[in-house]
């Protein structure tokens, strides 16, 4: 944490209220010269450079110009320990299971394997101003150690948690029901709320784990329900196809989620492709989140999300945006951004630059039920920003001399960004 009071200064876009429920105007502040206030990793003030300025007295204060300052990016589903895999040629979702991630999360057993991951995952995550994000280890305590024990040298806020699985997997990456509940279990007493740490249940996905395994899931999310939950949930028409195989008795997909007690708030399901309408209200009901994946869902060919309908006034649903590395194709939430556009253009339904920063920040927040810390900038909040510059290319700087307005200015950034439009990131008021 800082250990002195610090500012930055530049212009500031933050969300209040979500663009897809509210008018656009009434959803976010935009201050074309902020100051931001931080000390201890909380934002202490906010407010117009000119009105905040001479009450700081000898406080240093970092310019930013030609910048715009934004609450630090969430991702809401990512697989650290296929940082190794990134670029694999993909085929389709099980394919690339058997064929590239479960022979790299093998190598999780070995602790200093999973610490070298860790690092560069997290130094990536910073990069591309990634401040916060929902974790997929492996079935060893050791990779879910690892993750923790790196994310605290930033004093990161990190969700994660081991992936339980009893079939359908090599025999390497197969726990049992009651080794999963053990060890879940003693990860969830040692790391969860320590610092801005929180553990994550986490059963792979429905093919993976037997009913053995879900109701012993189940009994840990009762036990423990200010925890998260995370897995997937209708990526690929052939998974579907699977699970009902699996579970000839569940009305679909999301049923067996919810007849193991795991569908809550702070509970998030990858992708969500092709959920029916029945399955959307049962999520909406029980106010549990899907992340959007769009690279990933573009790399494995399984479709295309569709957030307005998600987003739909009569069974609202929370949505995140996430990267899922490794079948996901960039640490960059810019390039996220650009791809959730394309998917929302493919259902003709687009939406804003503005909808889209939303979703990269406050949406996701809120989608893990943590929009009272982080995702905005405001007086109270965790000091998570990142810092993007308007002008990071040649070409960039040449089309934004043509923008008239902040959403264009935006969707500039979105489109053609990538790691080198973050200028700085700050976790708890440090840049890192």
């Amino acid at each position: 944490m800082t250990a002195t009071p610090s500012a930055i200064r530049g212009a500031m876009l933050t969300f209040h209220k979500d663009p897809f429920f509210h008018p656009l105007d009434e959803c976010y502040t935009y201050e074309s010269d902020a100051i931001i206030v931080m000390d201890q990793g909380i934002i202490t003030a906010v407010g117009k450079a000119s009105e905040l300025l001479p009450t700081l007295g000898d406080m240093p204060v970092t310019r930013y110009e030609n910048s715009i300052i934004t609450a630090g990016f969430i991702d809401s589903h990512v697989h650290y320990p296929q940082t190794e895999i990134i670029a694999s040629y993909g085929e389709q979702l099980i394919d690339w299971l058997n064929e590239y991630t479960f022979i790299a999360e093998q190598n999780f057993a070995d602790k200093a394997h999973a610490k070298e991951v860790a690092e560069i995952f997290l130094k990536e995550q910073h990069r591309n101003g990634v401040t916060a994000s929902t974790v997929f280890c492996t079935i060893f305590p050791e990779s879910v150690d690892a993750i923790f024990e790196e994310a605290e040298k930033y004093n990161m806020r990190i969700m994660a948690g081991k992936v339980c699985m009893d079939r359908n997997a090599p025999a390497a990456l197969l726990d049992t029901p009651e080794k999963a509940y053990d060890e879940s279990k003693a990860l969830i007493e040692k790391w969860h709320g320590k610092g801005r740490a929180e553990y994550v249940i986490t059963p792979r996905f429905v093919p993976t784990s037997t009913h053995e395994q879900l109701e012993m899931v189940g009994s840990l999310a009762k036990e423990y329900p200010s925890t998260l939950i995370q897995s997937h949930v209708s990526e690929n028409l052939g998974e579907i196809e699977w699970v009902k195989s699996l579970f000839p008795d569940a009305i679909d997909y999301t049923d067996v989620y919810d007849r193991y007690g795991l569908l809550r708030e702070r509970a998030i399901y990858g992708h969500g492709v092709h959920l029916t309408e029945r399955e959307m209200h049962v999520l909406s009901e029980h106010g549990a989140a899907v992340a959007h994946c769009p690279t990933s869902n573009f790399f494995l060919g399984s479709g295309c999300f569709n957030v307005q309908s998600a987003k739909a006034a009569h069974r609202p649903m929370k949505v995140g945006l996430g990267t899922d590395l490794g079948a996901g194709t960039s640490f960059s939430i810019l390039q996220t951004m650009n791809e959730a556009y394309k998917a929302a253009q493919m259902n003709s339904a687009p939406y804003s630059s503005l909808h889209a920063f939303y979703l990269a920040t406050r949406g996701t927040a809120e989608a893990l039920s943590l929009a009272d810390k982080i995702g905005s900038i405001a007086v109270g909040m965790e000091a998570d920003l990142a810092i993007i510059n308007l002008h990071s290319t040649p070409i960039i700087e040449y089309r934004m001399r043509y923008a008239d307005s902040l959403e264009e200015a935006l969707f500039i950034q979105m489109t053609l960004g990538d790691d080198r439009a973050i200028a700085d990131t700050y976790i708890s008021g440090r840049k890192v």
